[in-house]
């Protein structure tokens, strides 16, 4: 063909011209890229384009391909025309920039299409289009061979048209029923027909729906049930919640505002297809619940004193709160008040004990421990009822979970309930009446606490009025002072007399009677009742002394007066003192006189023993002493009735050596003495 070997010749001449800027040092990038959509859809009958502005070396080859044939070919900038074949050189021209155009392009032209653009040298680049070719869709007719009959095993629908190339075709269908529709499109155009089909049906199930979806609502929100199913013609809804009917207009949509949790239940939407009368049903369980009210509460109570039951309760609440105490059975529960009995062991005193409280909008739980009696002391409580009997309420509580139970004995005898013994229904109170007060005394009471943990017992005896403390506060003036005492706690105490010595009170016109009296000895000036503790004494002179004291009674019985305080500031020796001190200065004074006789009498005894004279004794006498054998008998050297020579060094002898008093001595005249070895 002509038109391949001009393209040939061409294409050395460019391959020469690369080859000079090669050898020149020139570099050039060979770019093609779409300056458009490389799909593009067109109108037939109208002109379109396939934009590939090229850019990079100049005098470049270009070839378009309509599938794998050339269709045009041409080298930009060249003054001969592009090689076109004769039968598509009425639609197709290249533009200066290398572009593909169509002019009036009919419908045959749609396909795929290929540029290539080729220097020497560098290379080949490629770019692809996809161009499709339509026509306005035009008079769309629906048609049906027959009519349709319900149960028919087929129904045939067909369309037809003026013109138009179709793109897509939809065929939608409603269960063979209802309305038909045929839709015809393409990128340029879109036809519908319709066509009737009076064919009853439904209604379908329905299908029913709570908005928000939840599985349980609390009291107060708001919700809404939703009904609806497919059916022709279309259905109408009922609505009924339990065995009550509901208003008939209230359509597909239940609004519940503010939902209590009476409103909780079974809600059933009915469908009905008014020309076929066929209904459906739907029913929804709604699930309205309350929080209890407040906190999980235990505790633990004996029964018969043997065994411990654990109760655990959460009031309120829908549903009610699931409850357990899992330390001490995981198979038992129970709802809104829940007990549980097991035997006392020694474990569980002293053992804290919890009890889950379950409910779905909340959880707790709460502690209990169980423990046995303590030590405890007894309270004696005395007042005077209305028949002057002397009222004697004796107190035994010990500190025990649960409460422990009070047995009470008299010198080994139960204590029952009659007209002198009252027994309070707690069994912590025993109450004694009687006139005689000493009845109450010397007698042995015993109280016993116990539980099924456990027990603590006590023996005690009543006791005379009497006061185990005693003190006094006055004010910073000295002028007020406050008494305060307390009584053993087996005391029986119906009242107290406020005694005091000292100057006279001024009379106080208040509920209190303060009397005058002398200030030598102690004076009644209040009376207080068994119950209190503490008197108030006002008017005292700050620079007096005053004392005080209280004493206890038991109706006529008085008791020992408590130990004496004073208030006051310092005062004087008393008479007795001074006498005393009067006669205890001439003892003393004689006292000091004879021992300091004594000591003198002994100095000068000391001095004259250490004045006497020593005698030696004579060596030849003391030879012969010493070398006489035991069975020689003694033999007087001294004749002539003198006397013996006396022990000098016994005479020497201390006071502490000595066995019996000194004698006194008189130095005889000098002798001579002969002596024989």
């Amino acid at each position: 063909m002509m038109w391949l070997e001009e393209f040939r010749r061409l294409s050395k001449v460019f391959l020469a011209i690369v080859l000079i800027f090669a050898l020149q040092g020139a570099h050039t990038e060979l770019l093609v890229s779409a300056a458009g959509p490389t799909e593009v859809n067109a109108v037939a009958g109208r002109n379109v384009t396939l934009a590939t502005p090229f850019s990079g070396a100049p005098d470049t080859s270009v070839i378009w391909l309509m599938g794998d044939v050339p269709v045009a070919i041409w080298i930009i900038d060249s003054l001969t025309p592009a090689n076109i074949p004769e039968n598509h050189t009425d639609v197709l021209k290249i533009e200066p920039n290398g572009s593909l155009t169509f002019v009036n392009v009919p419908l045959g032209y749609s396909s795929n299409y290929t540029v290539e653009v080729t220097v020497s040298g560098l290379g080949k680049s490629l770019a692809t289009f996809t161009l499709r070719v339509f026509e306005i869709i035009q008079n769309v007719t629906l048609s049906s061979a027959k009519f349709a009959v319900e149960g028919a095993d087929r129904f045939t629908l067909s369309y037809s048209m003026l013109q138009g190339v179709v793109e897509r075709q939809t065929w939608p269908n409603r269960r063979d029923a209802g309305q038909y529709m045929v839709s015809l499109t393409n990128p340029f155009s879109s036809e519908t027909a319709h066509m009737n089909v009076a064919v009853l049906y439904g209604p379908d199930d329905p299908k029913l729906e709570a908005h928000p979806a939840q599985p349980f609502y609390e009291s107060g929100d708001s919700l809404n049930l939703s009904c609806e199913a497919e059916g022709f013609p279309k259905p109408t809804v009922k609505w009924a919640f339990g065995d009550q009917t509901l208003s008939e207009s209230l359509g597909q949509v239940l609004n519940l505002t503010n939902i209590q949790t009476s409103q909780g239940g079974n809600y059933t939407c009915t469908l009905l297809n008014n020309e076929s009368k066929e209904e459906r049903h739907k029913s929804i369980i709604l699930k309205v619940y309350e929080r209890p009210s407040g906190s999980s509460m235990c505790y633990v109570q004996s029964v018969n004193n043997v065994t411990l039951q654990y109760y655990c309760r959460w009031a309120g609440g829908t549903p009610e709160a699931q409850l357990s105490f899992l330390a001490l059975s995981n198979m038992s529960s129970g709802a809104g008040n829940f007990s549980l009995t097991v035997t006392a062991t020694d474990d569980l005193d002293g053992k804290t004990v919890t009890c889950q409280a379950f409910h779905p909008l909340e959880q707790d739980k709460c502690n209990i421990t169980a423990s046995s009696p303590v030590k405890f002391l007894p309270a004696v409580k005395t007042t005077v009822d209305a028949d002057d009997k002397i009222a004697v309420t004796i107190h035994c509580v010990s500190e025990a979970t649960p409460q422990a139970v009070v047995s009470w004995s008299k010198g080994g005898e139960a204590v029952t309930n009659g007209s002198t013994y009252q027994i309070s229904t707690d069994t912590t109170q025993l109450k004694i009446s009687d006139y005689n007060v000493t009845s109450f005394h010397l007698q042995n009471y015993t109280c016993v606490c116990s539980n099924p943990l456990g027990s603590q017992k006590r023996e005690f005896q009543l006791r005379r009025p009497s006061i185990s403390d005693f003190s006094g506060l006055p004010n910073q003036e000295g002028t007020v002072v406050r008494l305060s005492w307390e009584v053993p706690p087996t005391s029986v105490v119906t009242g107290f007399d406020i005694q005091m010595k000292g100057p006279d009170l001024v009379t106080d016109n208040s509920n209190d009677t303060q009397t005058r009296g002398s200030s030598d000895k102690f004076r009644t000036i209040q009376h207080r009742p068994g119950s209190v503790r503490s008197a108030d004494i006002f008017n005292l002179d700050p620079k007096s002394t005053y004392r005080f004291r209280v004493i206890p009674k038991a109706l006529m019985i008085v008791g020992e007066p408590s130990e004496i305080h004073r208030i006051g500031p310092g005062e004087g020796l008393s008479g007795p003192a001074i006498a005393g001190i009067a006669a205890g200065i001439p003892c003393s004074l004689l006292f000091l006189l004879l021992l300091g006789g004594f000591i003198y009498l002994c100095v000068y005894c000391h001095k004259n023993r250490s004045r006497q004279t020593r005698y030696p004794v004579s060596r030849a006498v003391e030879k012969a002493i010493t070398i006489q054998p035991d069975t020689i008998p003694p033999h007087n050297l001294l004749t002539g009735g003198l006397k013996s020579l006396p022990d000098y060094n016994r005479l020497q002898q201390t006071p502490s050596e000595r066995s019996v008093a000194l004698p006194s001595f008189v130095p005889p005249a000098p002798v001579r003495v002969a002596t024989t070895v």
